[in-house]
């Protein structure tokens, strides 16, 4: 392996690493704003969510964005992965039928080094 090559690897390993401390983190700000965490690495073969949480009648499909500041983390979430992210709420809504009454809501958690987690409720509306 080249010295570029373990260089790659251990930046990669360090954003996998932040991006799990963040998603820990948004986890526990939720919690103490009164939401229930059903889900966190919710994988289908559809695509993936950060983080499903509950609070009263509201579910919320949530993507959570750690980038180094605020502003490349706002813009980090395309059109293609609001997709991906819609498609797996519906397979966590069809293996969880006492959830399709609830009404589904798409957030984004957006995270950066020395700041609180900035939480965008209903950030965006799904096409389908």
């Amino acid at each position: 392996m080249t010295r570029f090559e373990k260089y790659a690897a251990n930046k990669k390993r360090q954003a996998w690493r932040f991006g799990r401390f963040a998603e820990a983190l948004c986890a526990w700000h939720l919690r103490l704003k009164g939401y229930r965490i059903l889900e966190r690495s919710f994988r289908v073969y559809v695509g993936e969510i950060d983080i499903i949480a509950r609070r009263g009648d509201i579910i919320a499909m949530i993507e959570v964005k750690a980038r180094s500041n605020i502003s490349d983390a706002a813009q980090a979430l395309g059109r293609r992965q609001r997709q991906r992210i819609a498609r797996a709420a519906g397979a966590f809504i069809q293996s969880n039928p006492d959830c399709a009454n609830l009404d589904m809501r798409f957030d984004v958690m957006l995270v950066s080094p020395w700041r609180a987690p900035i939480h965008l409720a209903d950030a965006w509306r799904s096409e389908s």
